[in-house]
Formats: structure tokens, sequence, C-alpha cells
């Protein structure tokens, strides 16, 4: 499913949501009402948050308190930080980039982030992401 961001016009792409997060969401109508009233981007940045932990442990515990957040009222993980859509899209194409994105300590990931969102124009933006998915193909760790 789709939808059209009220500011600007423009489509955002409906994330997959893993099987252990879809389990953990469908325990409660009411957690699931709160899950679909979120936008796109802050469902991804919840599947991010719980598929970039290291340990299977960290996933689960991860997984699972999404419903006790989602009824605190937060609308994103704590703490995380928001990867451009292109970005995760782009990640998710290249399977080698998005292995060393999965290894990267925050402050490298924000250094990419933040080398990316420099490129203001559409065009100049898309070629700054595929460069730096080329970079992490390569397995290096700053743009």
């Amino acid at each position: 499913m789709n939808k059209v961001s009220a500011k600007s016009g423009r489509r955002e792409l409906e994330p997959k949501t893993p099987t252990d997060i879809v389990k953990v969401i469908r325990t409660s109508s009411k957690v699931q009402m709160l899950w679909d009233s979120l936008t796109p981007i802050a469902r991804r940045d919840f599947i991010s948050w719980v598929e970039s932990a290291k340990q299977v442990e960290t996933r689960k515990r991860r997984a699972l308190s999404i419903p006790s957040r989602l009824l605190s009222g937060k609308r994103r993980p704590c703490c995380y930080a928001l990867v451009p859509m292109n970005l995760y899209k782009a990640l998710g194409a290249s399977p080698k980039a998005k292995a060393t994105w999965g290894s990267l300590t925050p402050n490298e990931r924000r250094d990419f982030v933040s080398w990316v969102e420099k490129a203001t124009e559409s065009e100049a933006r898309g070629l700054q992401i595929m460069k730096a998915c080329q970079m992490l193909a390569k397995g290096k760790r700053r743009p």
C-alpha cells in the first residue's frame, strides 16, 4: 500500500514488515491501530531499529517492546538515527552495502546520512546515495 504525503504530494512506499514484528503488532487491536496510524517512514524506522540488532536476543527484546512504546505514545524508536527513505531503499537493493551498513557504528551512519543530506537537489541527492552505496559495498565506513 502506498500513501501520499500531505506536505509534498509524493508517494511514500510502504516498508515490508518482518514476520516477528507482525506477530507482536497483531497481539492487540489497539496496537495494530496505532501501528497503522504511523507514517511509512516511522514504521520503517521501527523495522530498521529491530533489524539493526546484532544479537538475536536484542532483536527479540526490541520487537517485543514495540507495543508498549506505541501504547505510551511513542511514534519512533528512541535514539535512532533517521535514514532517508531513498537511501534505505538503495541499501535494500545492494546486499553488500546493506551488510556494511549493518556493521557501522551510529556515528558512522550519521556521517553517511549527513553526507547524503548535504545534497539539496533531488538529482544530486540520488547521485550521493548511489556513491554511498558504492562506498559501502566496497566496505568503506566513512564517506
